[in-house]
């Protein structure tokens, strides 16, 4: 009876090491997925303000076709990377990410020009508090989120759908309906994506397949970021 009591509480308490080594683990991969993730935001954001501040470089880019290739290269390259992330090295996989946001930063220029400076300093802010706060939520609930993110991912498909309709609209109505919605949906994809990457953390994956689920995970929640940033850009923003 002794032995068995005893085996009880070493089985326990290795469960409980156990346990405390993974949370350990855990929390260092999500670190290291926040800090890919402020990292490409900042690189954006320096790119995006160094070619504003050229006058030169904004005429080259978006008063020529070039402006078509800073749109659509990023998307390019986050398809590349799904398609050819398990393949690649860790160097590859973290240089495309770098890539990935200087790009965004090129296509982000074009807002300095739209918007003041100071609301976009002032939606920049509150996104990010937005997005701190969904995405405590999405690594803290204990609520299963798929259901709402599939049913949120059919939402990105419907607004890029209307956006492309509304290119020959025009319709200011639907423009503001789309913002109000794309807000609600890039708010619980916050949510969701960050569950998700978390849930995705597998301790004995080594380092190697560990850094490219971090740097995707990283990219994920840089592009929930951005479209949130958008949005809120659209509602919010004054215009020059």
């Amino acid at each position: 009876m002794a032995f068995n009591t005893d085996r009880r509480i070493l089985t326990g308490a290795g469960a409980h090491i156990e346990t405390a080594a993974i949370d350990q683990g855990l929390r260092a991969y999500m670190l290291r997925v926040y800090n890919y993730m402020a990292s490409g935001l900042a690189l954006s954001g320096i790119v995006a303000m160094l070619v504003a501040s050229s006058e030169t470089l904004m005429r080259a880019i978006f008063g020529t076709p070039l402006m078509w290739v800073a749109i659509l290269a990023p998307l390019a390259l986050v398809f590349f990377l799904g398609f050819r992330v398990e393949k690649m090295s860790l160097k590859a996989v973290q240089g495309t990410f770098w890539l990935y946001a200087a790009l965004m930063g090129v296509s982000l220029a074009s807002i300095f020009v739209a918007y003041t400076g100071a609301s976009i300093t002032r939606v920049f802010f509150i996104t990010g508090a937005t997005f701190a706060g969904m995405s405590l939520y999405g690594y803290t609930t204990k609520r299963d989120l798929t259901g709402i993110g599939s049913f949120l991912i059919m939402g990105v498909w419907g607004i890029i759908l209307a956006s492309l309709v509304n290119l020959f609209l025009q319709s200011s109505a639907l423009d503001f309906a789309l913002s109000v919605i794309g807000v609600l949906v890039f708010v619980g994809l916050t949510a969701y994506d960050t569950q998700k990457i978390k849930e995705m953390y597998v301790e004995a994956d080594g380092e190697v397949i560990a850094g490219k689920k971090a740097i995707m995970g990283a990219l994920t929640l840089y592009m929930d970021f951005i479209n949130l940033f958008l949005m809120l850009l659209r509602l919010f923003g004054d215009r020059r």
